[in-house]
């Protein structure tokens, strides 16, 4: 005699740590994914494209670029609010939530935290409604994980600055109306606001991607681009700027990961519930049981965590170790529920008319961005230790 059947996240009993005003935001972010991603999603990852333009600008209607932001546009809501929109984002594809991210915590957080009176005025209500698309230059070629060797350079001439130097895997980088570029300078590395339409500056749009298909991502390279003295960021020198704008964007994959195992799950869940295996549902045999328990167990442990350190947040004392405990455990067991939920679908799951493949394809990207697992791993081992093993 089987009991009424529950979702994963109904066995946690989550809702009941989540506010009436969250579960909006998260119901209606919910909806836009239901109603405008999922019928397309399949075929843009097929194509390896993203009508990137169209949906910032529903994404901005909908108040989620800049989310967690105060003025300017930004809806000001709580930071657990914003996770709970990147989980319905990525539960769509981690592409829209990349787009989500990349704008809200990486660019706007950038200059909303950094940048002059003037920056903000200029790129920030536009940025919110969808207007002007951002992008975040950090990463370069040979120095991902070690962004302090970075090469591009910026050198003073007169009141000006001249920036050379190349970016590499820049999400929006193709499509940005501005991108936030860090650099070496004489002094520290700084950062600078850079309109895509600057004479020397160019993005060039990375193809032949087996991941993040549905996500748009280019090199920039910059060749002797001049600009003038109010292009850097005022407020901050060094690494702590870009390092605490990586912080702010991990801290949505903590939630965003999540959605995307809680997709396949659902998915392996319905699958299994209708697919009839010698002349039984799947979901009746005891070791789809015990796959689908285990799933659920992590998607909820990872879930709780996520929460809490929403609400660490919320309340300012959130640690960049924390964020690292957060990033390194939802994106491991997200990408180990997507791959077991394929295989629930057996040969089915191959196919990009299920989503657990693209999510798992996804979820390679995700575990390498925004620090690789080694990188979070190392985080948490100083944090236990006191010493360092980065170098």
């Amino acid at each position: 005699m089987s009991s009424r059947t529950q979702t994963p996240l109904e066995l946690f009993g989550a809702d009941a740590l989540v506010g009436e005003e969250e579960r909006d935001l998260q119901a209606a972010v919910r909806a836009f994914v239901d109603d405008r991603i999922r019928p397309e999603i399949g075929r843009w990852w097929e194509d390896g494209q993203l009508p990137a333009r169209d949906l910032a600008k529903e994404l901005g209607s909908l108040g989620v670029l800049g989310m967690h932001l105060e003025g300017y546009g930004c809806a000001g809501t709580s930071a657990t609010a914003y996770g709970l929109a990147c989980l319905e984002l990525e539960a769509g594809d981690s592409g829209l939530r990349s787009l989500v991210s990349v704008q809200g915590s990486l660019a706007m957080f950038a200059i909303h935290r950094f940048g002059s009176d003037e920056q903000k005025e200029e790129w920030l209500p536009r940025m919110a409604a969808g207007e002007a698309i951002g992008c975040f230059g950090l990463t370069e070629a040979d120095h991902g994980s070690n962004p302090a060797g970075m090469r591009t350079r910026a050198k003073r001439d007169g009141d000006d600055w001249v920036l050379d130097g190349s970016k590499m895997w820049i999400t929006n980088g193709p499509i940005a109306d501005v991108a936030v570029v860090w650099a070496q300078t004489d002094e520290k590395i700084r950062g600078f606001v850079v309109p895509t339409d600057t004479p020397g500056f160019t993005a060039n749009e990375v193809h032949h991607k087996a991941s993040l298909r549905a996500s748009v991502t280019g090199e920039l390279v910059l060749e002797s681009v001049r600009l003038p003295s109010s292009a850097v960021l005022p407020e901050v020198a060094g690494l702590r700027g870009p390092l605490s704008c990586l912080d702010e964007a991990r801290f949505g994959i903590v939630f965003g990961a999540l959605g995307a195992a809680r997709d396949s799950l659902d998915t392996a869940l319905a699958y299994a519930a209708d697919r009839i295996v010698f002349d039984r549902p799947l979901s009746s045999f005891q070791l789809t049981q015990a796959k689908l328990a285990d799933m659920t167990l992590e998607l909820g442990k990872g879930l709780l965590l996520a929460l809490h350190l929403g609400r660490l947040k919320d309340e300012g004392e959130l640690r960049a170790e924390q964020v690292s405990l957060g990033k390194l455990n939802s994106v491991r067991e997200a990408i180990a529920i997507a791959r077991e939920c394929r295989t629930i679908l057996g040969g089915n799951g191959i196919s990009l008319e299920y989503s657990p493949i693209r999510h798992a394809a996804n979820l390679e990207s995700v575990l390498t961005y925004e620090g690789t697992s080694e990188v979070h791993q190392l985080s948490i081992g100083r944090a236990l230790t006191g010493h360092s093993a980065f170098a």
